[in-house]
């Protein structure tokens, strides 16, 4: 389904309004606050990452409409207070992508997406209010995971990267030699920083090799789920507890639904 402009414009502005009567006479939307709606800000961006993940078109299209209420609510708050409306946001947007688009709205050049992605760090430390340095773009409350990937394409969008993927991995064993010396002298505080060493080459690694590491740390997720899940089923159907099958019982099951994966 494809609306038109029109027709697009006209549905957003009947949220608007919508969001403007609740605002006036809805108790719970009347008392909401920046401070108040954050938490649930970040419980609705989760629920749109898990209907991502499931591919459900008809989840998706909810829990975007979700996100964008909280835009909207936020929006709404500020224009109470004379800062900035809706409309703000919007045209900021726009100026935001077109400053940031030169290859299509200017005279850049940029043949493939990954021009695209260093010519953006450098747009970004010009860009009015924008990024300070490279790495300030990143925010602070980002899942560690999340934030030493975008760290990671950060630095190597300005260059700082290996010269060959293939030497990524010379670090990758150095960092569990390491490991391996910390957890011998078992020193506590220094094993904690090793393996941190560790976890952020394996994550340079998936980068380097096109593999989203949150996208495949959450595939491995599931799969564990699904598996476990399994012999809790496989105990239950026997009357049994799960904390009584043996490990060699839980281990043969755990390959009998690993079979019924393939």
């Amino acid at each position: 389904m494809n609306h038109s402009i029109k027709e697009k414009a006209e549905s957003l502005a009947r949220v608007i309004a919508t969001l403007d009567i609740l605002r006036e006479k809805c108790p719970w939307d009347k008392k909401q606050t920046n401070e108040s709606l954050r938490p649930n800000t970040i419980e609705e961006v989760y629920e749109l990452c898990d209907a991502l993940l499931s591919d459900s078109n008809e989840n998706i299209k909810k829990e975007l409409g979700d996100v964008l209420l909280h835009v909207l609510f936020y929006s709404k708050i500020a224009s109470e207070k004379n800062v900035f409306d809706i409309a703000d946001v919007a045209e900021a947007l726009n100026d935001k992508l077109i400053f940031r688009h030169p290859h299509v709205f200017g005279s850049t050049v940029a043949e493939n997406s990954h021009q695209v992605e260093q010519n953006w760090e450098q747009i970004k430390l010009k860009e009015k209010g924008g990024n300070k340095t490279v790495l300030s773009g990143v925010p602070k409350t980002l899942p560690s995971l999340i934030k030493a990937c975008r760290i990671q394409e950060k630095a190597a969008n300005i260059g700082f990267d290996w010269k060959h993927k293939n030497d990524v991995w010379d670090k990758v064993k150095e960092e569990i030699a390491e490991l391996e010396t910390e957890i011998t002298s078992n020193n506590t505080d220094n094993i904690e920083g090793e393996f941190g060493d560790l976890i952020f080459s394996i994550i340079n690694a998936a980068r380097l090799y096109g593999v989203n590491p949150e996208n495949a740390l959450e595939r491995t997720n599931q799969k564990f789920i699904s598996r476990f899940n399994y012999i809790e089923s496989k105990a239950t159907a026997s009357n049994r507890k799960l904390s009584e099958l043996t490990l060699q019982e839980m281990d043969a099951l755990w390959n009998e639904a690993k079979q019924q994966n393939k």
